[in-house]
């Protein structure tokens, strides 16, 4: 069995383990991994341990996994930026958790006619905005710019410094004891404007990827509006979906 030893969270330990065997060719490109279940018995891993793992690998852009077939090598360095892997919510916390947002901004705003409808909000009411870079590991450039808009019954909203790891939306649940039971999330390309090529250091009007995610409350009611966007060569976006194999 393997051993490893460092104080960081097993799961990173063992993606580096993988990481290190990667480059140094013992897994060529378009190898296999070796399963789940044997990694879990090389490195006296459990199998929570042994998805993070390779979840982190397939963030990087060092591998594929595919239902059926297995893990296999994609690359031997990791992709520029950064790839956001999402199966359930708990996503959302791990890329938060993974990057770190830098406060630009932060002031209240009344909600005019032109954000009504983004916001699903009346016009006149008062809400937090927060503008924000979000960065990813050493890269000198952010890998998105990001507007966030707080309903008016949490714009008070405290430990929003000028940079957090911790997800905007559980914030409010442990300060307001709400709930977000869902995020409702829509995907367009656009182009890059000229003030968000300023902040992004990327020319004006090139690619983009806009992301809006509605943050729900158990009442159904708006909490939060979280829009980011990302130039096309520092994030990618992946999904994952199973068929609901019913008896016929």
């Amino acid at each position: 069995m393997t051993t490893l030893l460092n104080q960081q969270p097993r799961y990173l330990q063992l993606a580096q383990t993988l990481i290190n065997e990667i480059q140094a060719g013992k897994y060529g490109i378009g190898d296999l991994l070796p399963t789940e279940y044997d990694l879990c018995e090389q490195f006296g891993a459990s199998r929570f341990t042994v998805r993070e793992a390779v979840k982190r690998l397939v963030q990087m852009g060092l591998v594929d996994r595919q239902a059926g077939v297995g893990t296999r090598v994609r690359a031997q360095q990791a992709v520029s930026g950064y790839q956001q892997v999402m199966q359930q919510l708990g996503d959302l916390q791990q890329y938060t958790a993974d990057t770190e947002l830098d406060i630009v901004s932060r002031q209240t705003i009344e909600i005019d006619e032109s954000l009504c409808g983004l916001l699903r909000a009346t016009p006149g009411e008062t809400w937090l905005r927060i503008e924000a870079l979000r960065r990813s590991g050493d890269s000198p450039y952010p890998i998105c710019v990001s507007e966030i808009y707080i309903h008016p019954a949490f714009r008070t909203i405290e430990n929003v410094g000028s940079a957090t790891h911790a997800p905007i939306y559980t914030l409010i649940e442990r300060q307001f004891g709400e709930q977000i039971t869902e995020v409702q999330q829509e995907i367009r390309a656009v182009n890059v404007t000229s003030a968000q090529a300023r902040q992004l250091n990327v020319k004006a009007r090139s690619a983009a990827l806009w992301i809006c995610r509605h943050y729900i409350n158990r009442r159904g009611e708006v909490v939060e509006v979280a829009i980011s966007t990302h130039p096309a060569e520092r994030f990618s976006y992946s999904e994952k979906f199973q068929r609901d194999w019913r008896p016929v």
